[in-house]
């Protein structure tokens, strides 16, 4: 497989890095000398100096053999133009990142019969779904759907009164009721863990749950799952409005944004959503807003430094919930280590959603998590897989966890005795550098 990268930023490099792991054939295309310097000498990967929308830069980086284009530049037109040049040299797919709505849900622009883009992903939007999963499930640090929702991967950080303390895994695994741990991440470790290993203070864990069986599982390991009634948004552009709209109907919400001109869009677009004109680090603001009685304060402004720093606010004024958009990945474990519950970075979300359509064989998707150190693969099982009438105790793929097995509608939370079956579509952890492993049962 050959695949062209137009963009060396963040997101262009995370998903150089990731491919250029998988031995897939890349190229990435950029006029930025550091940047493309930065991937030579960080990454196995080709480069070519150039404007994505040039023809003969995309010539240079083999466009006429190549099977996926993803144009994800910091400008929507660049990657539409490419995309379009990747049309007349008959690239396969055109996969592009396009931030501006106008042109997002332009369907007639993006179609076959014209850029041919499949899809677009709009960073906004995917930063802001990843925020209603997480005030969906308030105690979550991380929540990751599959199957349309059938089950849900839910991160939690264990606090110090928690009941799994102290406990190993195959104590907590005769609790009575079938649940599984797939991951541990403790401090700067990934951890795929055996029944040996014993949860400790601080740990985030990540585990697989039913649609539906959310409250019941974190009753049965002492986490509260009361549903969010009072929201408080720092910022009303695209990632504000979408989460807004979302949760207006099923919480109190109120956005504070420092442009006027702004909430007054706001303020005709929304339907109950509480629009205040103000800067969200005035804390005479958060004060008369009742920021003490908010279940859930979330950062979502262009400003890295001020979504760090109101969040920060907002929990000590009394905010149960804090979650901070951070677009600088350097920041991202300052911004845990001051204490905020959850911090999402635009870019790796891009990235990751990108991802989930570059992929090979009967792997469906791939989802990074943990500080990108881990993987959450879906795969199907096909007729010649090593695993097909097998015990997960006898296949078990090295270093990895299957936590889901999806037969049809259902959804089984699976122990070492359940057997896998052609066409299962399996839920499974991984470390990065396992991933190879995990591709050999999945044909």
């Amino acid at each position: 497989m050959r695949v062209i990268i137009v963009g060396a930023g963040e997101v262009g490099y995370q998903i150089a890095k990731f491919l250029s792991l998988e031995f897939i054939d890349v190229v990435v295309i950029d006029r930025d000398k550091n940047k493309l310097k930065q991937i030579i000498e960080e990454l196995d990967v080709a480069v070519v100096e150039g404007e994505g929308g040039d023809p003969s830069a995309l010539k240079d980086a083999g466009a006429d053999r190549a099977d996926i284009l993803l144009a994800v530049t910091d400008r929507d037109e660049t990657n539409m133009i490419a995309c379009l040049l990747g049309k007349v040299f008959n690239i396969p797919r055109k996969i592009a990142r396009i931030r501006n709505p106008e042109y997002f849900k332009n369907e007639r622009l993006l179609s076959k019969e014209n850029l041919d883009i499949n899809p677009a992903i709009n960073p906004d939007l995917e930063i802001a779904k990843a925020i209603v999963r997480l005030l969906e499930v308030p105690f979550a640090t991380d929540v990751e759907e599959f199957e349309g929702g059938l089950i849900k991967v839910i991160g939690f950080k264990v606090h110090e009164k928690a009941p799994l303390i102290g406990k190993s895994l195959k104590v907590l695994g005769t609790s009575g009721k079938r649940f599984l741990i797939g991951i541990i991440e403790r401090e700067d470790r990934v951890i795929i863990p055996s029944g040996r290993d014993v949860i400790q203070e601080g740990d985030i864990i990540y585990m697989p749950v039913k649609k539906g069986e959310v409250e019941n599982t974190m009753a049965l390991l002492g986490v509260s799952a009361k549903p969010i009634k009072k929201i408080m948004l720092l910022g009303g552009g695209g990632t504000g409005y979408h989460i807004a709209s979302k949760m207006e109907l099923r919480a109190d919400v109120k956005i504070i944004e420092e442009r006027a001109e702004r909430c007054k869009y706001l303020s005709k677009t929304l339907k109950k959503t509480l629009v205040l004109h103000g800067d969200g680090v005035d804390q005479k603001l958060l004060l008369e807003e009742n920021i003490g009685d908010i279940d859930a304060f979330a950062a979502v402004s262009n400003n890295d430094e001020l979504n760090i720093m109101a969040s920060l606010l907002a929990k000590k004024l009394g905010a149960k919930k804090t979650i901070a958009i951070v677009n600088k990945t350097d920041y991202i474990p300052l911004a845990h280590s001051l204490g905020l519950q959850a911090v999402l970075s635009p870019r790796l979300i891009t990235a990751s959603t990108i991802l989930r359509y570059v992929r090979r064989g009967n792997i469906l998707s791939l989802t990074a998590i943990a500080e990108d150190k881990a993987e959450i693969i879906e795969g199907r099982i096909g007729k010649t897989s090593p695993l097909v009438g097998k015990t997960l105790e006898e296949a078990q793929p090295k270093a990895s966890i299957i936590g889901a097995i999806i037969r049809g509608e259902e959804v089984i939370i699976p122990s070492g005795s359940d057997k896998v079956i052609e066409g299962d579509k399996l839920i499974i952890f991984t470390l990065r550098e396992s991933i190879k492993e995990v591709e050999k049962i999945l044909i």
